[in-house]
């Protein structure tokens, strides 16, 4: 009861109304809230705050910004559901803010078309080299369907395909990325999807800052190869699994195409399996499955992509599970 009338008054006052609508198909930083509302930054953080107390709203650092989101804890999905059909949407200035946000939108849009131009160079590259990316996709989908999964973690997340990939299978995603222009390409690819169950936040590999047991899934596509210190990244996405989770490792096998040490920043050329597993059993995983998929037609410059599936052991500590977006 206490929760709810806190709920309550902090919901009931028009400028409060107006932020959880903003937010319920985005996430904003404060600059971009009070850009939306016209109101100034003080005041606009004052709000925040008591929408934060009161459990309908998450606040994500990232560097010297936050991010403002609709908490995912069941109590807020069910108030912020069931306020929402009682508001009138098209008055005056519900729909001027609604137009404010899609400004912001289309600005993030721009500047994710142009990060995708650099991607698209490193693509060119790999295309007739390796294995189609729908292969590799559809091989991980199936780790998917042996069980379910409530929540997964997806560490340097990237553009976010990986949870756009996963969303129809999940509860709930988050992606880790330390790029802040991944991050807004990520975010723009989020929102045009309405895959309003996932959410982007800064993070490194090495610190996920997610605790032990938090997740059912964690998956490193194409991430390890860009990492000096790959085996601790493995060990700390291990830990983020609870028991009987798993661990999805996407990458390489060993390769000599230095094209992309020189040119895509790539730290590694490769992974054996036995490197991998080694990690993986390392950092207290109790089994590894590997699977070899090779390009169409494959040459001396061809690249095989190897997928790693090691599975959390049963007894292995859970402190509590990570409160998603």
């Amino acid at each position: 009861m206490e929760s709810l009338i806190q709920a309550l008054r902090a919901a009931g006052e028009p400028t409060r109304l107006r932020i959880l609508l903003v937010l319920e198909r985005s996430e904003l930083t404060v600059g971009e809230i009070c850009r939306v509302l016209g109101q100034s930054q003080p005041r606009v953080s004052r709000h925040l705050k008591l929408l934060c107390d009161a459990g309908l709203l998450v606040r994500q650092a990232e560097g010297t910004s936050a991010y403002y989101r609709h908490a995912r804890s069941g109590f807020a999905q069910q108030f912020l559901g069931a306020l929402a059909p009682l508001v009138e949407h098209d008055a005056t200035a519900v729909a001027r803010d609604q137009q404010q946000l899609s400004q912001i939108r289309a600005g993030r849009a721009e500047l994710a078309a142009r990060s995708y131009e650099r991607i698209a160079l490193e693509d060119d590259l790999l295309r007739a080299r390796t294995v189609p990316g729908a292969t590799v996709e559809a091989a991980m989908l199936a780790v998917a369907a042996e069980r379910p999964i409530d929540r997964l973690l997806d560490i340097g997340t990237g553009t976010g395909r990986v949870l756009e990939l996963f969303a129809p299978h999940i509860r709930a995603g988050i992606g880790v990325e330390l790029s802040r222009e991944m991050l807004n390409l990520a975010r723009t690819q989020l929102d045009a999807k309405n895959l309003y169950h996932c959410s982007v936040r800064y993070g490194n590999a090495y610190n996920l800052d997610v605790d032990t047991g938090a997740v059912g899934l964690a998956v490193l596509h194409h991430v390890l190869h860009f990492l000096d210190e790959p085996a601790r990244a493995v060990d700390q996405a291990a830990h983020a699994v609870k028991a009987n989770g798993r661990l999805l490792i996407v990458d390489f096998a060993p390769h000599g195409l230095e094209a992309l040490r020189a040119e895509h920043a790539h730290r590694r050329l490769g992974f054996s399996d036995d490197e991998v597993i080694h990690w993986c059993q390392t950092a207290g995983m109790s089994s590894v499955t590997v699977t070899h998929l090779e390009p169409p037609d494959p040459g001396p410059d061809s690249l095989t992509v190897t997928i790693w599936v090691a599975t959390q052991r049963s007894d292995a500590p859970t402190i509590r599970n990570l409160e998603v977006a």
